[in-house]
């Protein structure tokens, strides 16, 4: 059984990077929140609504994300500053919007004014959408999705996309508003910041009768940030019963992780459903039972977790990328693994679905593992991830056919980055036939069946009988072995077959 508190928590943890804010934001907010209900004596239904709100305020902020980064140059600075900055306070606001691209800040001041009511109100209805949908999707209840729709909302009724004020807001939206402003300003400077924040925004984004009662609590409600774990904090102030998920539901949960991900750009649509379908359909090829299906179909629904953590404006350019933004784009798997990590119900596939770059040769990302260290879920997804990478448009290249993603998939494979067992179901999976397996170094088809039993320890003699060939073609095949691997012994070249996967046929699964 999965606590569905924990895998919202790895959720939100994912929006915290896809709105460009500090790493766990959404857990404080939620603790904060939760701690403020209680202050308030909310029914045990609201306090349920205020803490999946305030957990997923951000749920729906990749709705628009390309189109606020072709707008604003970056939209994870303009969502920060979309929740930081307060326009009733224009000094501030002209002083910093914006100052991410000093050289146009000027003209991105400009361009928020003019197009907030229309461009604006259509984004935040983009995200109030996402949010109702996922939120579906997630389980949580009508109260929180309707308090979703209105985290953009102000009580001086300066908010979108409606602009309704005063007691037209959500209510529990309203708790919300309080709860994240104070733990922005207590980033800023702790609890007296927290509570100066409030207090400067009452009565215009904020409820009044709210902010007096947080001000005359702020220390307890603050308090719980002192917690030492936030996720831990987190499933601790889930009103009890804690809602349950069945471990069948994982994938329809991680469904929702990558449509929130996808939305990162508008070529990357799809692009984990894809990779999930592909990895999950090849692991079952590659003789996997029906556990492992699911388990590589749910890792490949989540690895591109942290594109997340990267702006939109790198995912679509199409000019080649410079040193830095390549170093970002590095850093994603980091970010996919790091957020997995966290969750209990997701930590069994942090490690596969953050290796979807490494390579068998040491030239992928982020660790730069090899062979030796990459097991077969790593391997298939590799695999996966590349062909439906490749078989979708990109802004800087236009789709592979199926074909030329094969053979660009196989060239991987005789390079020795990409596993050819696992290309080869990967291919398969896509409805193309099966290719003649192209072994690493050249190997031929007869020279792994030497390597394979050579590795067991088998002499040359007993290689000899079982392939029914004469020992002086086993001695030739050897030769070539040591030279095309670059091993000189026979433990060299068993550690090469299995770094390569080359042991596996041996053990009964069908290539």
């Amino acid at each position: 059984m999965i606590r569905l508190a924990e895998v919202l928590s790895a959720l939100s943890l994912t929006t915290d990077l896809g709105a460009g804010m500090p790493f766990e934001k959404g857990l404080r907010t939620c603790v904060v929140a939760s701690a403020f209900a209680a202050v308030l004596r909310l029914s045990l239904e609201d306090r349920r609504a205020v803490f999946h709100a305030a957990l997923l305020r951000s749920i729906g902020c990749t709705a628009h994300a390309p189109e606020n980064a072709a707008m604003f140059g970056d939209d994870l600075s303009f969502e920060r500053a979309f929740k930081e900055l307060d326009p009733a306070d224009s000094a501030t606001f002209v002083a910093r919007f914006g100052d991410w691209d000093p050289p146009h800040q000027q003209e991105l001041l400009q361009r928020v004014y003019a197009e907030t009511a229309t461009t604006g109100a259509y984004a935040v209805r983009s995200g109030c959408e996402v949010s109702a949908a996922l939120g579906t999707r997630l389980g949580i209840g009508t109260r929180a999705i309707d308090a979703l729709r209105d985290v953009y909302e102000r009580w001086d009724g300066r908010g979108l996309p409606d602009g309704r004020s005063g007691d037209q807001v959500d209510p529990i939206a309203k708790v919300v508003h309080v709860a994240e402003q104070a733990v922005l300003g207590h980033y800023a400077g702790g609890v007296e910041s927290a509570r100066t924040t409030v207090a400067r925004r009452a009565g215009g984004h904020l409820d009044p009768d709210l902010c007096d009662e947080f001000l005359r609590n702020c220390e307890a409600v603050m308090g719980a940030l002192d917690a030492p774990d936030m996720l831990a904090a987190v499933v601790a102030a889930e009103p009890a019963p804690g809602l349950i998920a069945d471990d069948r539901d994982l994938g329809q949960l991680s469904l929702a992780f990558a449509v929130f991900t996808d939305l990162k750009g508008v070529d990357l649509v799809g692009h984990s459903p894809h990779v999930a379908e592909l990895a999950g359909t090849a692991t079952r090829m590659l003789g996997g039972d029906e556990a492992s299906v699911a388990e590589m179909h749910a890792t490949g629904l989540l690895h591109d977790l942290g594109r997340t953590a990267v702006s939109s404006a790198i995912w679509q350019r199409a000019a080649p990328l410079g040193h830095a933004d390549r170093e970002r784009v590095r850093l994603h798997t980091y970010w996919t693994e790091r957020i997995l990590t966290r969750c209990p119900a997701f930590a069994p596939l942090a490690r596969s679905a953050a290796a979807h770059h490494e390579r068998l040769d040491g030239s992928g990302y982020h660790r730069g593992n090899g062979a030796a260290d990459l097991e077969l879920p790593a391997r298939v997804l590799a695999a996966a991830d590349a062909f439906a990478a490749m078989t979708e448009s990109r802004p800087y290249r236009p789709a592979l056919s199926a074909r030329d993603a094969e053979r660009a998939l196989v060239e991987e494979s005789t390079a020795g980055r990409l596993d050819s067992a696992c290309v080869a179901a990967v291919i398969e999976a896509a409805g193309l036939p099966r290719p003649r397996t192209v072994w690493p170094c050249g190997l031929t088809e007869r020279e792994v069946e030497v390597l394979r039993l050579c590795a067991r320890g088998m002499s040359n003699r007993q290689i000899a009988d079982e392939l029914v060939v004469s020992a002086r073609t086993v001695q030739h095949h050897l030769a070539s072995i040591y030279d095309k691997t670059g091993r000189r012994t026979r433990a060299g070249a068993a550690v090469f077959a299995v770094e390569h996967g080359l042991m596996r046929a041996s053990r009964g699964i069908d290539f």
